[in-house]
């Protein structure tokens, strides 16, 4: 292992592969903490079958510390889907109703969130959503390479030279090398990383689609209905019409068998005669903007890092779109890993403390894929005549998105005894070492926050009113380890609007709570000890890593 930190002697510090949502996401988290970012690709992203996505409360929540919600709140598509809600089942989007999603893991993306979370579910379209995430990048100055492809890699242990790459301009041909301290690979490398150091990718095909993309005016047909999508079920056509303005601008997505239906059967004509179908109009004379053919998988990678190299988003793990959790979970891959690399490149943690990637987040992505596949399992039920219960296995949707729960070295072990819950999502966000900080309204400066407004560049101190230990052993740690600790004293820095800090967290007026970078709670102390110095800085060299003689890692 040669080392930490930065050096001119590199073309960038991360060399980031993929412009889909986690790529972007990825180099954004790192850029806004000053880490120099390479990003490849951009051009074959945007040739993927266009797509509505949901980008739940939790993702929402990092896009609003990046400063973009508002920007993807104004989207075009966000704006004309703001009050779209729920799933339904009709003859023809003309005919009948045949019925609606109602099942209790379902919590409908117009529920108010208020007591969970700062914000909102946002629907929007994915290539929108991509551009706005792009200009943000570009004003942070990460550099852009869109028709630029990854070709290969060589490892040469982590540290000021750890990834030779050669990439190549789609265009021209053109090839150079580049040199960055790691390789993130964000699913816009077509499975080259993943391949190159024989990492697994273990799942399931699910089926083959169709996306039909096409306009015609079909105001009247809709009757006011604010779906977000409707299965389409006769004799003509069974597919799923998803509307992208409430108007004019519609997706079809059809399934389709490869082998008895080729992908060059679905010519403009026949594909205007299923919006045909599907529509209930014989008269309609559809524009057809796009034909995309895509395989719905569900998949995940059997390692999330190999030395220098991460994976995240699209190159860690592929799911149905059902349940919306796609663009999200990727999303949070990101921000679990900037961190860690910021922490690490900046020299206040061990290298040792990227392990925890795999380790927090591998379990909980496995366990969103199956979630995602029971859900698109589950739609049969609505065209059941006598729909079987949902299965119970399904858990609510809140929970995936909001309560996880990581086992790593980079968060003190849990309480003791057997916690309620289901697989790696708590039954409750109580503040538990592991979890997300649970959200909590407050007033600062004269401004109302919340609690997640406090987190991203540093480590984070929640204490009670009574702290002054906690500030000045803070102070030292901070001095003595290079580590950023930022310390907020709820009922003196900070107003509790709703008094809910002692209850959510677990602490009394005297304890106090660290928090990572991310959001999650890496440890609490419920009173103050006696030696509150040494104390913290115990937790904090064992939570960097810093906490003994560097581990002898082989390079793989």
């Amino acid at each position: 292992m040669s080392g930490t930190g930065r050096s001119a002697l590199r073309n960038t510090d991360v060399l980031v592969a993929g412009s889909g949502p986690a790529g972007l996401a990825t180099a954004l988290f790192l850029a806004r903490q000053g880490v120099d970012c390479y990003l490849l690709g951009g051009r074959r992203e945007r040739l993927r079958p266009p797509r509505i996505l949901g980008v739940h409360p939790r993702a929402m929540e990092l896009l609003r510390s990046l400063g973009v919600e508002r920007e993807v709140r104004d989207l075009p598509s966000a704006r004309a889907l703001k009050d779209n809600s729920g799933i339904i089942a009709v003859e023809s989007l003309a005919g009948h109703e045949l019925g609606a999603l109602d099942a209790k893991y379902v919590v409908d993306v117009n529920t108010d969130l208020g007591s969970l979370s700062p914000t909102s579910w946002c629907l929007c379209e994915e290539g929108e959503l991509e551009q706005a995430l792009r200009e943000r990048a570009e004003r942070l100055g990460v550099r852009m390479r869109p028709d630029a492809e990854l070709v290969s890699f060589e490892r040469d242990g982590w540290g000021d030279d750890g990834i030779s790459a050669v990439v190549r301009d789609r265009d021209t041909g053109d090839e150079h090398r580049i040199r960055a301290c790691c390789l993130v690979d964000a699913g816009g490398t077509g499975g080259t990383v993943r391949e190159q150091l024989d990492i697994g990718f273990d799942g399931r095909t699910l089926g083959h689609f169709v996306t039909v993309r096409f306009t015609a005016d079909l105001t009247g047909e809709l009757r006011g209905r604010r779906f977000i999508m409707a299965h389409v079920d006769n004799p003509d056509v069974r597919g799923s019409l998803m509307p992208l303005d409430n108007r004019a601008d519609w997706l079809l997505h059809l399934r389709h068998d490869p082998e008895q239906e080729p992908a060059a059967r679905f010519t403009e004509e026949r594909c205007a005669d299923l919006v045909r179908a599907a529509t209930g109009l014989a008269d309609l004379e559809p524009r057809i903007e796009s034909v995309s053919t895509w395989t719905g998988e569900a998949r995940v990678a059997d390692r999330f890092r190999e030395g220098q190299v991460f994976l995240v988003g699209d190159a860690a793990h592929v799911m149905p779109p059902s349940g919306g959790f796609d663009a999200g979970t990727g999303i949070i891959d990101a921000h679990n890993l900037a961190w860690k690399l910021v922490a690490v490149l900046d020299g206040w943690a061990h290298p040792d403390l990227l392990d925890s990637y795999d380790e927090e987040r591998r379990p909980v992505c496995a366990a969103t894929v199956e979630q995602a596949v029971l859900r698109a399992e589950d739609r049969a039920r609505l065209l059941a005549a006598y729909p079987d219960p949902a299965d119970p296995e399904l858990v609510q949707d809140p929970l995936v998105w909001l309560a996880a729960r990581y086992r790593s070295m980079a968060v003190m072990p849990w309480d003791e005894g057997i916690l309620p819950g289901y697989g790696p999502w708590a039954a409750e966000n109580d503040g538990r070492p592991g979890s997300r900080a649970p959200h909590l309204r407050l007033r600062h400066g004269g401004s109302e926050i919340s609690v997640h407004d406090l987190f991203g560049r540093s480590m984070v101190l929640l204490t009670g009113p009574d702290n002054r230990p906690w500030k000045e052993a803070a102070r030292s740690v901070s001095a003595e380890l290079g580590t950023p600790v930022q310390v907020y004293g709820v009922g003196t820095d900070l107003e509790d609007l709703d008094d809910r800090w002692p209850e959510l967290y677990g602490v009394t007026a005297q304890g106090a709570v660290l928090v990572r970078p991310d959001g999650v709670v890496a440890w609490r102390c419920t009173e103050a000890p006696i030696f509150t110095r040494t104390v913290l800085r115990a937790m904090t060299k064992r939570l960097l890593r810093l906490d003994g003689p560097p581990a002898e890692k082989e390079t793989r």
